[in-house]
């Protein structure tokens, strides 16, 4: 997805500076919350969809974990972040049962918190790497825009 528009959202990685997720991410949040704040946040769209609430743990935790993996990149050289299984987490965290209100709380701050992450990187740490789990290798500034992508996308998820 760094490459090439997302078919489904659109979403152009190529055409993101990563100096400027910061304030695309501090543009993104609110719409989350006002999705959040709908009488339906809790329903599924159909059987095996995420409901917006859903989404919104999911974006809420995407945005912590992706923050961690910015320190690590900070902190260490080429690090490998921990696997995190987003499936797993949603089932562990009971995501359909929480307050949408409280996940909209959470996830502006934490929306917050990553985009001032982003926003403390110098010229030279755009370039620290890092790697996942699986492999695949990523740059802060890979990272950066990955990140907003899954944002973006998600966004259209329970948008469309």
């Amino acid at each position: 997805m760094l490459d090439t528009p997302c078919p489904e959202c659109g979403f152009d990685a190529v055409a993101i500076k990563a100096t400027d997720v910061a304030t695309q991410v501090r543009d993104i949040a609110p719409a989350f919350e006002a999705v959040l704040d709908r009488p339906d946040a809790r329903d599924r769209p159909e059987p095996g969809v995420w409901s917006p609430l859903e989404y919104g743990c999911h974006v809420r935790d995407v945005c912590r974990v992706f923050n961690d993996r910015v320190h690590l990149i900070l902190s260490q050289d080429d690090p490998l972040f921990p696997n995190w299984d987003q499936d797993a987490t949603a089932l562990a965290e009971r995501y359909w049962s929480q307050d949408p209100t409280v996940v909209a709380t959470e996830l502006a701050a934490d929306a917050e918190m990553i985009a001032d992450s982003f926003q403390s990187l110098d010229a030279e740490q755009w370039s620290r790497p890092g790697r996942r789990s699986n492999g695949s290798a990523f740059t802060a500034d890979s990272l950066a825009r990955y990140f907003l992508h899954d944002l973006v996308h998600h966004l259209h998820d329970i948008s469309a």
